[in-house]
């Protein structure tokens, strides 16, 4: 991460001793496997150390050092928002203006106004208008389905939820704005990438440290959106 990172939004994690289980007492191998690796990720330790919904803020906040997408004063909506780590960012980066959407409740996040509902209704455009005074500068989504282990199928199930959020971003940004959605590795799907690419000055895929190595976990990050391209 840069050097200038906000106090207060985000230090660097440190690796510390590793923790082991105490007893694996009525648990299975795949959830003996899975607290061992919470013990020692030093992203939980520091998420909850600095008061983070989650370790996935780390995610944005070098995904942002590295290509400046909260803005000062900005308009943001984060779909799929809970349990707000990325809506916490948005709001300590200096959005003016965050609205976390999810099907899930969430407990309020400072700073931002929390909706429970599907990003896809027909009303939410207007309503997410109406509460940011205008279009957004910037969409994000951190969201993923439930993975089934069928890497083809895990695929697809990314692939369409962020084809989504691009065409629900594609009708809410402001020119100018920027996108940011998980997929998985394998990138983009040609179809939606050649959209992009029509509808923003710049798109790249990136894989911010915080990412685990195993998981096949990327992010796609445009750019300079162009609102007549997208029409």
């Amino acid at each position: 991460m840069s050097s200038d990172t906000p106090k207060g939004t985000g230090a660097r994690p440190s690796r510390g001793l590793t923790v082991s289980l105490k007893t694996a007492r009525g648990r299975t191998t795949a959830s003996q496997k899975w607290l061992q690796r919470q013990l020692n990720d030093p992203y939980v330790r520091a998420a909850k150390e600095q008061g983070w919904r989650s370790r996935a803020a780390f995610k944005l906040i070098e995904l942002d050092d590295r290509f400046r997408l909260v803005s000062k004063g900005a308009k943001v909506v984060d779909l799929g928002a809970a349990p707000g780590g990325w809506t916490q960012v948005a709001v300590k980066r200096g959005a003016a203006t965050v609205a976390g959407v999810d099907l899930l409740p969430m407990d309020p996040v400072p700073g931002a106004t929390i909706l429970q509902g599907d990003f896809t209704d027909d009303a939410m455009p207007g309503q997410l208008a109406a509460l940011l005074g205008g279009k957004a500068d910037l969409v994000l989504s951190d969201m993923a389905p439930n993975t089934t282990g069928h890497n083809a199928t895990d695929h697809l199930r990314i692939m369409g939820l962020a084809d989504l959020a691009l065409h629900f971003a594609l009708e809410m940004l402001a020119d100018g704005g920027g996108f940011v959605a998980k997929v998985f590795q394998g990138g983009s799907e040609r179809a939606m990438l050649e959209q992009m690419k029509r509808s923003f000055a710049s798109v790249r895929h990136a894989k911010p440290p915080s990412s685990r190595k195993e998981s096949s976990e990327l992010y796609v990050v445009a750019t300079g959106f162009r609102s007549r391209a997208a029409s």
